[in-house]
């Protein structure tokens, strides 16, 4: 089976597939008022219908094979993870289903929230070290109904993201 090591997340290396920004820790100048700092547009995103915050909880996998990969049309989706560090992998746009050798698999700390690109390869975020994850996904509603290619990868297909 093939393998995919896992990788640090920069803004450089993700750049391809979408970008990140840091929720707790943010950087920059901020707007001050007498007891707050607002660090306003950071991860903007463009949805052209009404969006929805949606909860998701996924347990751990071990060994971390990925059978399944996904992505959407004409969408960006929001991935904020809560209650751990997340393992997401990726693949860039293709019309065929990306091999392991198109995959990056990277360590996005909690509280990252990450934008995908439309048309990325996804599938759910994993728990880095706790044996569940809460995350946060934002997507247009109906996004999982109607604008969501999945494809369950053939046995010679699927591959185990290393730590």
């Amino acid at each position: 089976m093939k393998k995919i090591k896992l990788e640090k997340l920069t803004k450089e290396s993700f750049a391809p597939f979408g970008c990140f920004y840091d929720m707790i820790n943010p950087d920059g100048t901020a707007e001050t008022g007498d007891f707050h700092s607002f660090y306003p547009d950071r991860l903007p995103v463009y949805f052209d219908k009404k969006i929805a915050f949606s909860p998701l909880v996924v347990n751990r996998l071990d060994p971390i094979k990925i059978g399944r990969i996904e992505y959407h049309e004409d969408t960006p989706e929001i991935i904020l993870p809560l209650t751990d560090d997340a393992i997401i992998h990726v693949a860039s746009p293709s019309k065929e289903v990306p091999t392991a050798e198109q995959t990056k698999a990277f360590l996005v700390p909690k509280n990252t929230m990450v934008k995908l690109k439309p048309f990325v390869w996804h599938y759910a975020p994993l728990p880095a070290t706790n044996e569940k994850i809460t995350v946060i996904i934002g997507l247009p509603v109906l996004t999982y109904k109607n604008n969501c290619i999945v494809v369950d990868l053939k046995e010679d297909e699927q591959f185990i993201i290393e730590k």
